[in-house]
């Protein structure tokens, strides 16, 4: 999406180098790099705008990591991109110097949005933000749910001109008209694989109605870019490029191959943790034997998981229910042998999980092709231990197979991420109730402060938290919708945001007390 031109955007040919100096430049022949049509030069500090120079020595950096090398010229030319970066790899600073040359400093609104999957990564953007804008008086709003909402109305009374939050929370100051959106240039959407594995899309998609009808900047960042991100990227984004930088694995859409190595012993709880994470749409978790199926379908169920098994031990009424279930795409966790899963076909089935590796290497082909079909993209996770994760570096090698290893997520990382999932449901939650329902839960607010004062009384809360998640557990994370190609411009047109009037983005109570 092309915006209008603003006189406070400094002009392509103060960013874009001359074909001397990117030769100067040079290319990061380490990097695996795919650049759209019409590719632009890298950049150096050098050739940055004096703005963005003086920003980069506030931050001590002395040269520009290849991903910022590589971004900013798109970004200051406002093409719509969607740029494949790792996790550390330096695209914060790709996106941010672009926002310091572009926005209006005297304009006091919000003009630049960074939507995060995160309070972490919030937290981390915004200090990068303030490291680099603090000459410019730029003004940043770190929004996030799970604290007050206090700082963070002063932020936007202060006239902050960048956002950077979870799509929930910004998604509430919308709603309660305490964050508008009408000044806004440019939309971000950082680490976009993250935000569908949280749950985000039903309020991105709430979020996107408050954007403004004019044209604006979409930019979208993202580890890797499946099917469902891509769908993702066509929902917000007018036609846009694709770059790459990936030293390691560069995917668009396709089959992921990736492992885990775990402890020999409690190898469910391991895939307990996985699952936590990578948060599957649907899965066929196979095992090698009927024993085996049988217990980790119990292990899912006990944690709360829609799961259920196949196996040639089941009576046919059972295996008829199960079998049901997986032709309407209503099971989200069917755990099975080989054997039983023959001939089974999962709609748009997202993750194949192999509990342990396959007795024989051929079955590894079978299992991991359950997913990813008809071009579509899907993500094969191995669960090794011990001597195990030589047996399938071995079938990789066979098959040409590029296989990713995964850290094993900690008790830590999934307290945190089941964490922010929760906090983000409840108060997509709280937006749907009504006048009624909300007077109601008034009387309940001095006891959950009281519980919350007393420590001793926290495993009530804990008890009752933990209730509310596992019935979460039971309904996937929503993906994009799937669409036609042929479809895809017509569907943008209609998912373009157009103007609403105001007093519909209340809640019914809010609107009757005014």
């Amino acid at each position: 999406m092309q915006e209008n031109e603003n006189e406070n955007v400094v002009a392509a040919t103060t960013v874009i180098p001359s074909a001397q100096q990117a030769s100067d430049a040079g290319k990061h022949d380490n990097e695996r790099v795919i650049e759209p049509e019409n590719a632009l030069p890298e950049v150096t500090i050098e050739m940055l705008p004096e703005r963005s120079r003086a920003a980069c020595a506030r931050a001590g950096w002395t040269k520009l990591l290849p991903v910022q090398a590589s971004a900013i010229p798109y970004l200051m030319t406002k093409r719509n991109m969607m740029v494949q970066s790792q996790t550390g790899s330096g695209k914060t600073g790709a996106f941010l110097l672009p926002i310091l040359e572009r926005i209006d400093m005297k304009k006091r609104a919000c003009q630049a949005l960074i939507l995060v999957p995160t309070r972490e990564l919030a937290l981390q953007v915004s200090r990068e933000a303030e490291l680099l804008g603090a000459d410019l008086g730029m003004r940043t709003a770190v929004v996030y749910g799970g604290v007050k909402y206090g700082p963070q109305l002063d932020a936007f009374r202060d006239g902050a001109q960048l956002v950077v939050g979870t799509p929930g929370r910004i998604l509430d100051h919308l709603l309660k008209e305490t964050l508008s959106l009408d000044a806004l240039q440019i939309l971000i959407f950082d680490e976009a694989d993250r935000m569908l594995s949280m749950g985000f899309y039903p309020d991105m998609k709430r979020v996107q109605q408050f954007l403004p009808s004019r044209s604006i900047s979409g930019y979208m960042f993202s580890a890797t870019f499946p099917g469902y991100v891509m769908r993702l990227a066509g929902d917000f984004l007018r036609n846009p490029e694709f770059l790459s930088l990936s030293r390691d694995h560069v995917h668009v859409a396709g089959m992921d191959h990736i492992y885990y190595v775990v402890p020999g012993m409690q190898r469910e709880r391991s895939l307990v943790r996985i699952i936590e994470v990578e948060n599957p749409i649907t899965s066929i978790i196979f095992c090698n034997t009927k024993s085996t199926v049988h217990f980790v379908t119990v292990v899912l169920k006990r944690f709360g998981y829609d799961a259920d098994e196949l196996s040639s031990d089941l009576a046919q009424g059972a295996r008829e229910r199960v079998m049901g279930r997986v032709k309407k795409g209503a099971l989200r966790f069917l755990v099975a042998t080989d054997v039983a899963a023959r001939g089974i076909d999962i709609p748009d089935l997202s993750h194949v999980i192999q509990y342990e590796p396959p007795e024989d290497p051929e079955l590894y082909i079978h299992r991991a092709g359950r997913t990813g079909r008809v071009g579509a993209s899907g993500t094969a996770i191995s669960i090794v231990a011990g001597m195990e994760q030589y047996k399938l570096r071995e079938i990789s090698r066979s098959f040409n197979i590029n296989l990713q290893e995964k850290t094993l997520p900690t008790d830590e990382d999934v307290e945190t991420i089941v964490s922010q999932r929760v906090i983000a449901s409840l108060e997509g939650e709280l937006r749907t109730r009504d006048s009624l329902q909300l007077e109601r839960m008034q009387r309940f607010i001095p006891l959950g402060r009281s519980l919350t004062e007393a420590e001793e009384e926290s495993p009530l809360i804990a008890m009752l938290l933990d209730d509310y998640y596992q019935r979460t557990l039971q309904f996937p994370p929503q993906p994009p919708p799937v669409e036609a190609p042929a479809e895809q411009e017509e569907a943008f047109e209609e998912r373009k945001p157009r103007p609403r009037p105001r007093q519909d983005r209340r809640p019914d109570n809010q609107r009757r007390r005014r």
